[in-house]
C-alpha cells in the first residue's frame, strides 16, 4: 500500500536553495503548492534550483509530478526549491513508494 506524507519547507534566505527532504524514500507522486500568503515567487527544481530558475510558482499556485503514471518513481531528495523572497513557504504532499 503506497504512503502519504505532507510536509512544509521553508526557504528562510531567498537565492539559498533547500532540500524539502533529505531521505531517499521513492515517491510515486509529489505535489508542490506555493503558500497564498508567499510575498514572491517559489521556484521548484533539482540541486540547480535557484531563485531565478526552475519551475515558478505564484503565491497559491500548484505544481503535480505523477512518477507512477509513467511507471517509475523518483527519490524524495531528488527535489528542492527556493524563492525570490526570504522567508516564503512551500507546502508539498507525496505518495511514496511502498
Amino acid at each position: 500500500m503506497a504512503i502519504p506524507l505532507t510536509g512544509t519547507t521553508d526557504v528562510p534566505a531567498a537565492g539559498t536553495r533547500v532540500q524539502i527532504n533529505n531521505t531517499t524514500r521513492r515517491v510515486l507522486s509529489i505535489t508542490f503548492r506555493a503558500r497564498k500568503g508567499n510575498s514572491g515567487n517559489v521556484y521548484v527544481g533539482d540541486s540547480t534550483v535557484s531563485s531565478t530558475a526552475g519551475f515558478e510558482l505564484d503565491a497559491g499556485a500548484a505544481l503535480e509530478f505523477n512518477f507512477a503514471s509513467a511507471g517509475v518513481s523518483a527519490r524524495m531528495s531528488d527535489f528542492y526549491v527556493d524563492t525570490a523572497t526570504n522567508g516564503n513557504d512551500v507546502d508539498w504532499a507525496v505518495i511514496l513508494w511502498p
